[in-house]
């Protein structure tokens, strides 16, 4: 058969996201969903739209959906771009920065889909070592990037970049300072988000996703804030109609009860705790995290047997066949009754 994909296509992997199951007897800890429902406003909301409207177009710009973002983060509609989850504003920011041959900077590990956005796009990766306590790198600012991409707090580690230094590397590098905020709600402490330095860092947008903190990542809601220039050049290449209705109403009755998000959120640190301190007694290194999810570690061993182990009791973890990531498993933190089952789990598995 003929080969009709540009080359750098062609010779591409393509991104791998987390096994979805169909089996509803599996405990379910390997994509980072949250383990709470929306808030019922959510569901209200919805039942409430489902009628004739669906025939018609949703909003192009997604207005609702954004004046509750601005009124929920205290910053202007101008200021605000809604998505197809922030994967697809991840897209969109390589589409707006990055021609071939361009290079993005980030620090690695870290969520796996930057790698294939840039191969894409035909840019280059600059991928710069993590240090050991997963702070910034040094080197990260100083790849001459027009665009630098920061997961914070970081996926697959947890760990968190104090804005201090989310302030210096966007004085420090070369273009764009995007951060990736998919987790920052399950921070140990409030104030942690970047949102706020968007009026003073003209070369900063944050990203954030209804997915995880309000438990949304079945509706695909994404938010892009920075200034209200930037927004309008990304705006050139958005898709038209984007989000769908259901998408904007949804998001828009979220974003209007952030008090049941912030309920949840304080459940799943505390479940996060208990998860932490029963993978120490275990024996696992755990790095300490600021997400929803947990990365533990076994020094030097492979734990894939682990995993595969784990499976096949039903519990899905997420293993990463990658340098410097095979001796780790990256657990979701659920229910306190997936908690438990998991470490009874664990404890009877010689590693």
């Amino acid at each position: 058969m003929a080969n009709y994909f540009r080359a750098n296509i062609q010779a591409m992997s393509g991104y791998v996201p987390g096994e979805q199951p169909r089996d509803d007897g599996i405990i379910k800890l390997n994509t980072n969903e949250n383990p709470y429902p929306p808030s019922p406003k959510v569901y209200a909301a919805l039942r409430k739209a489902i009628d004739a409207s669906l025939r018609l177009y949703p909003q192009p710009l997604s207005d609702a959906l954004c004046a509750a973002a601005a009124a929920a983060y205290g910053v202007k509609k101008e200021n605000i771009m809604a998505g197809n989850g922030s994967d697809e504003l991840l897209s969109l920011l390589l589409r707006c920065f990055v021609g071939p041959g361009d290079r993005v900077a980030y620090p690695v590990p870290t969520y796996s889909l930057y790698d294939t956005l840039v191969e894409i796009q035909a840019g280059v990766a600059a991928r710069v070592p993590f240090p050991e306590d997963f702070s910034v790198p040094e080197e990260l600012a100083r790849q001459n990037a027009p665009l630098t991409l920061l997961c914070n707090p970081n996926a697959p580690s947890g760990t968190l970049v104090p804005l201090p230094e989310v302030v210096k590397l966007a004085g420090a590098v070369a273009g764009i300072l995007v951060v990736d905020e998919a987790y920052v709600d399950f921070a140990a402490s409030e104030g942690a988000s970047a949102i706020p330095l968007i009026d003073r860092l003209a070369n900063l947008i944050v990203l954030r996703t209804l997915s995880k903190s309000f438990s949304l990542a079945g509706m695909r809601i994404g938010l892009a804030f920075a200034s209200a220039e930037i927004i309008a050049g990304m705006n050139k290449v958005r898709d038209s109609y984007n989000l769908d209705r259901l998408s904007i109403v949804a998001g828009t009755a979220a974003l209007a009860d952030l008090a049941w998000m912030k309920r949840n959120a304080a459940r799943i640190q505390r479940s996060r705790q208990r998860l932490a301190s029963g993978l120490k007694r275990l024996g696992y290194q755990v790095y300490p995290s600021h997400t929803n999810f947990i990365l533990a570690r076994q020094r030097g061993k492979n734990l894939q047997p682990v995993y595969e182990e784990l499976k096949r009791r039903k519990i899905l973890l997420r293993y990463f066949d990658a340098p410097g990531l095979r001796d780790c498993l990256r657990i979701t933190v659920g229910t306190p009754k997936e908690v438990r089952a998991l470490l009874n789990e664990l404890a009877a598995i010689p590693v």
